[in-house]
């Protein structure tokens, strides 16, 4: 397998996947975050945060993961 052209290995795989566990985590954190908000009215700040941070990694995600893909 490579991607633009360059196999990838072993470490680039632990990568990616690296990758997708970081960003798997944020997501939960920023969920967490949202749900504080909402829960405590007068936290309805952080909860606005959340869904901005949660939004943002996702978006981020689709990008790093249309990157990487090969192109045909």
């Amino acid at each position: 397998m490579s991607i633009a052209g360059f196999p990838i290995g072993d470490d680039d795989r632990r990568i990616v996947t690296s990758m997708w566990t970081v960003i798997l985590i944020l997501l939960v954190l920023w969920a967490v975050l949202s749900i504080v908000g909402f829960v405590f009215e007068g936290l309805l700040w952080l909860a606005i945060i959340g869904i901005v941070l949660f939004v943002g990694t996702v978006i981020f995600g689709i990008i790093r993961q249309r990157a990487r893909r090969p192109k045909a």
